[in-house]
């Protein structure tokens, strides 16, 4: 507890060339909260969804950066900035915890007030799946109408993924990673592999010999494992809200969400759990 006389005491820095205020340009941040009702749950809807873009901001900063150490053969730093992803990602799920506060009744009160709005309509979280794999060029035909997020989505489509990045690092490591896995059509999605698995199955079974290599697998794990519970708790905090109906924006809610609880990015670091 502060007292008046410990304040007294501390050099405090009253005039400031910059606040904490103005650092952090609270003023337009927290002026960004705008709810189109009078309904009081609408507010923590808001927030809900946008502290989530804002840790997705900090996840493609750190899994981009990740993708560009791993291209250099540099992991050390790629670990620490995955790591991060994952803790990121914890507090990811979390945000569900405090939305499924929210009743049925709450959120029918304001959802007509979102219109065709919706999480699908998402280009960062469109952006970090198609980083970790999810290639699907129809999905970014939602932001056709906004150039600079359609643009930079057509360049991620079009890149490798980080698991696409993983495999040529282990082509030049020299493991046998077939040509048609390391030089491709980035924009269709990566398909399985038994060259692929046999590979991990080495690296896991001397993994004191591939120790580094090892470790990213299973950062790599960490970050697909957080992400399908992320896909879970969203459609389970879906189906509590709203039951079977369509979401706002045309999908068919939580039948299309569980569906893509059947998606990986990592295909053989599953299924070589099986062979070791």
């Amino acid at each position: 507890m502060i007292t008046k006389n410990s304040v007294d005491n501390e050099a405090i820095h009253w005039d400031q060339d910059i606040s904490y205020g103005q650092y952090l340009d609270l003023e337009p941040l927290l002026a960004c909260q705008n709810p189109a009702s009078s309904e009081h749950d609408e507010l923590l809807f808001i927030v809900i969804h946008q502290v989530s873009e804002l840790w997705i901001k900090l996840c493609l900063h750190e899994a981009h950066g990740a993708a560009q150490h791993i291209q250099n053969d540099n992991l050390s730093p790629a670990f620490k900035m995955l790591s991060r992803v994952s803790r990121i990602q914890e507090q990811l799920i979390k945000a569900w915890e405090v939305l499924v506060t929210m009743t049925p009744a709450d959120y029918a009160s304001f959802r007509d007030s979102l219109g065709q709005s919706s999480g699908f309509q998402s280009y960062q979280y469109r952006e970090i799946e198609f980083l970790l794999g999810n290639k699907n060029a129809k999905l970014i035909e939602a932001h056709r109408a906004k150039p600079k997020h359609y643009q930079k989505l057509q360049a991620c489509l079009n890149a490798p993924s980080l698991y696409d990045i993983v495999l040529q690092l282990l082509a030049r490591r020299g493991f046998n990673i077939p040509h048609d896995k390391v030089e491709r059509d980035w924009s269709v999605p990566y398909t399985a592999s038994p060259d692929v698995e046999a590979a991990w199955t080495d690296i896991y079974r001397n993994s004191e010999q591939y120790w580094d290599l090892y470790e990213l697998a299973e950062k790599l794990v960490d970050v697909e494992f957080n992400f399908q519970r992320w896909r879970f708790n969203h459609m389970k905090t879906v189906e509590r809200i709203i039951g079977y109906r369509r979401g706002t924006g045309g999908t068919a809610g939580v039948n299309y969400l569980v569906k893509a609880l059947d998606l990986q990015f990592f295909p053989e670091l599953w299924s070589v759990r099986t062979t070791i």
